[in-house]
């Protein structure tokens, strides 16, 4: 009766984990992660990967032999008993050896990796770098695009196989800046600035979001990237800069003020120091916007 039973179990627990494995597989679009679209996110997910694989040459193993230590030790069955073995030196190899040999690798994996994926190590492309500055607030996103005169808020346009430098700093708690599908999160954090380098190699629609609980709206500090084609991205540019509303300093502490949900806005011609007073206001309290020195 007890060995029927303990069938019944381990089968049910076999068929549970197929229905969640089989969920993931045929669900696995809606992980940001595993559906990358730039070169950075590509290397992240099979460096993921990777190291998952790695350490399931521990995992499993451990798995298999405590069903088979508790099936093979179970009462009532019968067994060779050993009250005097206490060591092998065969078994003490295999279980050292091996977690030390997956240590060196994934040591050896991170330091490469690490490199490779610095986020402020550029891309390569024979298109220049498109600049963007990003300031996080609370709880919305302003991108500001100097070279192109223009600004938004809440919205992100990107053209297609051509680098993209974001500088990143945020006039609020400190926050996180993230497309999943694009590359890694890094911080905005107030007072000082970060950067990224991404690309997309395909056009079309990606979440972007706050990647840090920065307080009451932080559930809604998300935002929509658009990679598009480089005339389309020429085109949105070109609409963006008929908006009615220049972004100087004393417009940006209106923006700056808290909301939430708020919605897309696009700003003409932002002040050429903008960034740069947002940053230096946290190092010389009292100082205007646009008085202050140029990174």
């Amino acid at each position: 009766m007890k060995n029927k039973k303990y069938k019944i179990g381990l089968i049910l627990i076999i068929l549970i984990a197929i229905f969640f494995a089989a969920v993931f597989y045929f669900n696995h679009h809606t992980v940001a992660v595993l559906e990358p679209r730039g070169p950075i996110a590509q290397k992240e997910k099979n460096l993921l990967l990777l190291t998952t694989g790695i350490m399931l040459i521990v995992v499993i193993p451990v798995f298999v032999l405590t069903f088979f230590t508790v099936y093979k030790y179970r009462e009532g069955h019968r067994h060779k008993y050993r009250p005097d073995f206490d060591h092998s030196r065969l078994l003490e190899s295999v279980w050292w050896l091996i977690p030390t040999l997956i240590i060196i690798v994934l040591g050896t994996i991170t330091w490469q990796s690490t490199h490779q994926l610095d986020p402020y190590r550029p891309i390569a492309s024979k298109y220049p770098a498109l600049n963007i500055e990003v300031v996080a607030l609370d709880w919305k996103w302003l991108f500001v695009y100097p070279g192109q005169h223009i600004a938004s808020v809440n919205y992100l346009v990107l053209p297609v196989n051509r680098p993209v430098t974001f500088y990143i700093t945020a006039d609020a708690p400190m926050n996180s800046f993230w497309i999943p599908q694009l590359s890694g999160q890094i911080y905005a954090m107030a007072g000082m600035s970060t950067e990224l380098n991404l690309m997309a190699t395909s056009v079309g629609n990606y979440y972007g979001s706050s990647a840090n609980i920065s307080g009451n709206g932080f559930a809604d500090m998300h935002f929509d990237t658009h990679a598009v084609s480089i005339p389309d991205f020429k085109s949105w540019v070109n609409q963006a800069g008929q908006s009615a509303t220049t972004l100087t300093w004393n417009q940006y502490k209106k923006l700056d003020q808290p909301s939430i949900n708020n919605p897309v806005s696009y700003y003409t011609n932002p002040d050429p120091h903008l960034y740069t007073s947002i940053i230096n206001q946290y190092m010389a309290p009292g100082a205007q916007g646009g008085a202050l020195m140029e990174m």
